[in-house]
């Protein structure tokens, strides 16, 4: 059994550090440590006392949060997750910091009701917990696992043209805490003519929209954050919105992507086993399913649905993922077909379909 995750809040507004330190206390596994008006305070106070996970706004006084973060993570690596208040084209920055190191981003609270402070509540702490398990997992660094026999080596993706062709197949692929490099790590390498790709990564609404953004600016295929009724297209990519799960559904012939709130489902909107549950209402030979790091168990048994019904089925390895918490459970119910890592799953994709 672990000791309580000791959290450093920082955070220039009294309410939000109150509001934090509440939550988090509520939860006996997480212990606010102490609290921090901006870094030069949050540096004294690591300085006194080292905690396990920070909690960081980008926008403080006297030095700004992405500056510190990227000094925190030089200097003195903890797992930080970042609380912005940023949306619109301010959102971009909450992207910069996942790319400078952070291991989650979520909104400040807006806890105009019971429903939405229950809501933030299951985030925040869900957040720090994962966190902490990145911190834990990262004690010693990972080297690279060569990939032996046919996928002995990573090929990028082909000059193949863009292409907005029907899609007969489907990619889905389904990540929580560590997702958000790995995914771009894989469509980098991806040739464009592959079946369209469905992605849920568990990040906050605010965000979605610039993540979906910044990978396509990345990557040769297209990427765009998921609206109802998308027709699912070859070279394409499509970025669960984060207010709400996402569907797959056949229409008149074509494959659409559908958005419905909901409630949350294994502690997560969007969730990975709603996107995987609606496909497997779908012929399995025209599924290919991948789920990667992140805490917890969601999208386990929606890949042994998918692979129960025919579909190709993927689990990420431990040793390449931030958190072996989804990929495990999913191991423990024999719903992966094959166990990969990044490289050897880029591979198969553009060696195989």
């Amino acid at each position: 059994m672990h000791p309580k995750i000791k959290v450093l809040v920082v955070d220039d507004s009294a309410t939000v550090r109150d509001t934090l330190m509440q939550i988090l206390n509520q939860d006996p596994g997480i212990e606010v440590m102490d609290t921090a008006v901006d870094p030069y305070d949050a540096v004294k106070k690591i300085a006194d006392n080292l905690p396990d996970v920070i909690t960081l706004d980008i926008e403080i006084p006297r030095m700004d949060g992405l500056t510190f973060l990227g000094k925190l993570m030089k200097q003195h690596p903890i797992p930080v997750v970042i609380i912005s208040s940023m949306t619109g084209e301010g959102s971009q920055i909450g992207m910069r910091a996942l790319e400078l190191g952070a291991c989650e981003i979520i909104t400040k609270p807006k806890l105009s009701n019971i429903e939405q402070f229950e809501e933030y509540s299951i985030r925040i702490t869900d957040a720090v917990k994962a966190a902490a398990l990145t911190g834990r997992t990262k004690l010693k660094p990972r080297k690279t696992r060569p990939v032996q026999g046919v996928l002995s080596s990573v090929k990028s993706a082909p000059s193949v043209s863009k292409v907005n062709a029907y899609s007969e197949k489907v990619i889905l692929i389904g990540a929580s805490t560590g997702g958000t490099e790995v995914i771009s790590k894989i469509l980098k390498t991806l040739r464009t003519d592959l079946p369209g790709i469905m992605v849920v990564q568990h990040m906050p609404g605010e965000f979605t929209g610039a993540y979906a953004n910044r990978l396509n600016n990345e990557c040769k295929l297209n990427v765009k954050e998921a609206e109802n009724d998308d027709i699912v297209q070859q070279g394409w990519v499509y970025i669960a919105n984060g207010y709400n799960h996402l569907y797959l559904v056949k229409e008149h012939g074509l494959l659409k992507c559908k958005l419905e709130k909901g409630q949350l489902v294994n502690r997560h909107r969007p969730s990975v086993d709603v996107l995987f549950h609606s496909a497997s209402k779908l012929p399995g030979k025209n599924i290919i399913a991948i789920i990667m790091t992140g805490m917890g168990a969601d999208g386990a048994k929606g890949l042994l649905e998918l692979h129960d019904t025919g579909a190709m089925t993927f689990a990420q390895d431990e040793k390449s993922s931030a958190i072996f918490g989804m990929p495990k459970e999913a191991i423990k119910l024999n719903a992966a077909k094959m166990i990969v890592n990044p490289d050897e799953l880029t591979n198969w994709l553009n060696t195989t379909l």
